[in-house]
């Protein structure tokens, strides 16, 4: 069944769309959500139980703050790569979804990692040690092929492949987080593209970023006492590293006397 305009109007008892703020849909057996392209306005959405298998149209309802969809038939998680661009977004029920799978937590973990922002899932409040652990260890929520072509042509938005770019995600997110701290932005050099071919140095500068937006994450949560432990540690650790280019100064000196004393004989 598709969601029409005048049962929109019906339902929340209004006379535009723009000004639709909530919707109700349970158990409709909706199956095209197109209309909701034409509602940017909308805040909270209730979806649950019904027959919808894409979420490309909510890639536009950048007010939304809670959404439904629990018992749907969401076939893939790459289908939350729709809702990044929805900054707003702090709720979400996606339980009982084919997308789910059959591990729960590594479900839970690659959802908080496509959606960083959000505070409850699946009726669950998000903790900050969760979105550590995600951005560790949760999968790459990737475009489902043909979408961004499709936003280009139905839309209209030339943009579209940029919004949707985890790379940028992952550098506004990281360098947010910086700066609450006081230190400086990344540049993008920093970040390992993700659409380049998977190298096995590929792979383990983009664990290293993910460890970086980790330990920043976490250190929001410490107290003076924690953070004078981390600040010592820290300290300790770029002694280590001094010490080991001292040494290799020193031996390069040690060579270089050498070669010297060898030319004078």
């Amino acid at each position: 069944m598709k969601l029409t305009r005048k049962l929109v109007l019906a339902k929340a008892k209004a006379s535009d769309l723009d000004s639709v703020k909530k919707l109700n849909c349970w158990g409709c057996n909706l199956t095209d959500i197109s209309i909701f392209s034409q509602m940017p306005n909308i805040e909270v959405l209730t979806l649950s139980v019904n027959s919808i298998s894409s979420l490309s149209p909510l890639a536009d309802c950048l007010s939304l703050c809670e959404l439904y969809l629990r018992r749907n038939m969401i076939p893939s998680l790459s289908e939350l790569s729709h809702l990044r661009p929805l900054t707003r977004l702090r709720v979400l029920w996606l339980a009982e979804n084919p997308c789910c799978g059959s591990d729960p937590s590594q479900y839970r973990l690659t959802v908080l990692r496509c959606l960083p922002r959000l505070q409850k899932l699946d009726n669950q409040v998000v903790t900050e040690d969760e979105i550590a652990m995600a951005l560790m260890e949760g999968e790459e929520v990737t475009t489902p092929p043909g979408t961004v072509q499709n936003q280009l042509s139905t839309n209209g938005h030339p943009d579209a492949e940029t919004e949707n770019d985890p790379l940028n995600y992952n550098m506004e997110e990281t360098n947010k987080i910086r700066e609450e701290l006081g230190m400086k932005p990344l540049s993008r050099d920093k970040f390992p593209s993700l659409s380049s071919p998977s190298t096995r140095e590929t792979r383990l500068s983009i664990k290293k970023t993910h460890i970086v937006d980790a330990v920043l994450l976490l250190l929001r949560d410490l107290d003076e006492e924690e953070l004078l432990v981390v600040h010592t540690a820290t300290q300790n650790r770029l002694q280590t590293y001094t010490l080991d280019s001292g040494d290799t100064l020193h031996s390069g000196d040690t060579l270089h006397t050498q070669k010297t004393a060898d030319i004078q004989h």
